[in-house]
């Protein structure tokens, strides 16, 4: 399987609406890389608020899908899902740049690639691409951490 739908997505990920921010995975290679996209509409729940004259999908949303896409990569390579005992955390984001506005309309692509992963700290490249115009790129960090 090198695509996923959203019911795929929804076993690989514990977020839910309005938080889960991955709509389809194009294509996964476990343990290299992942393509996966969201359809942004105006109906997202942050566009009343941010900003009602000109909505622009907050740069925080964008990094926050990023990771998203790159837990599902984490679960697929590890070769699991997520439980109830235990959470996908953020350790760190590097060199995080936001190169143009996301709008209604848009549809993003997110393109990531594992780095690293040394003792269960999993490092990301990562860009978010709107009509192959980078809108945002990162070096994201994520690990999972059993819950206490």
């Amino acid at each position: 399987m090198t695509s996923m739908d959203i019911h795929q997505i929804l076993e690989h990920l514990p977020h839910r609406y309005p938080f889960l921010l991955v709509d389809r995975v194009l294509d996964v290679v476990p343990g290299e890389r992942i393509t996966a996209l969201k359809n942004v509409t105006i109906n997202e729940p942050f566009f009343p608020g941010h900003y009602p004259h000109h909505p622009v999908m907050p740069g925080v949303l964008i990094i926050e899908a990023l990771a998203q896409t790159a837990a599902i990569l984490s679960f697929r390579t590890m070769g699991g899902k997520p439980d109830d005992k235990s959470v996908y955390y953020f350790v760190g984001i590097d060199n995080a740049r936001f190169k143009r506005p996301v709008s209604p309309g848009d549809q993003l692509i997110f393109e990531v690639s594992i780095s690293a992963n040394r003792r269960g700290i999993w490092k990301f490249a990562a860009v978010a691409k709107v009509d192959d115009q980078v809108a945002a790129e990162a070096e994201l960090m994520c690990t999972v951490r059993a819950i206490e």
